[in-house]
C-alpha cells in the first residue's frame, strides 16, 4: 500500500470534480473524478470551512466519534466498473471493522478524522508518475491540463498503459 494525501480539489473540461491524490514524496498522482455533493464536501473541509449544521460528513464523524469508534485508515482498494471503491477501517471497541464506501466518501470522511489515505499498489497502477513534486505552478498547469480532459480520456490513456 502506498500512503496519500490530497493535494487538490479541481475541475476538468466539462465541470466534474476531480480530487487530487498523491504519494507522500508527490511522485504519484492519482485524479479520482467524484461528485458534486462529495466535493463540495472535501472542498469545505480543505479550506477550513464549518457548516452551521453538519454535513454528511461531519455528521458521520460526529456519530463515530459519540460512539467512540474512531477511524484508523482508508484504503482506496479497487477499481470496479470505472470507480473507485475504498475501505473504511474503524475501529469499534477493539474490534477491526472494515466499511465498504466510494472513494470520495472516504477521502471525504478522512480529512474530518485526520485518518491516513492509503491506495493499493493495483490502484496506484492507474496514478501519473511524476517527475518531482509539485509546487504551485505545476498544480495551476495540471488544472489546466484537467480543463481538456474528459474522465472517458483518462479511462482510454490508462487502458493502454
Amino acid at each position: 500500500m502506498i500512503q496519500m494525501k490530497v493535494r487538490s480539489l479541481a475541475m476538468d473540461q466539462q465541470m466534474n470534480p476531480v480530487v487530487l491524490l498523491v504519494d507522500q514524496a508527490e511522485t504519484l498522482a492519482l485524479p479520482i473524478w467524484i461528485g458534486a455533493a462529495e466535493a463540495q464536501s472535501i472542498a469545505l473541509q480543505l479550506q477550513g470551512v464549518r457548516p452551521p449544521r453538519p454535513m454528511t460528513h461531519d455528521l458521520m464523524r460526529n456519530m463515530l466519534s459519540q460512539l467512540a469508534v474512531s477511524v484508523g485508515r482508508i484504503i482506496v482498494a479497487a477499481v470496479r466498473d470505472g470507480a473507485y471503491v475504498a475501505e473504511i477501517h474503524v475501529d469499534n471497541h477493539g474490534a477491526n471493522v472494515v466499511v465498504d464506501s466510494r472513494a470520495s466518501d472516504a477521502i471525504a470522511l478522512a480529512l474530518r478524522t485526520e485518518a491516513p489515505i492509503y491506495v493499493e499498489e493495483r490502484v496506484a497502477g492507474h496514478a501519473i508518475p511524476l517527475k518531482k513534486a509539485f509546487d504551485e505552478h505545476e498544480v495551476e498547469e495540471f488544472r489546466k491540463f484537467l480543463d481538456r480532459v474528459k474522465p472517458a480520456d483518462f479511462e482510454q490513456g490508462q487502458e493502454s498503459r
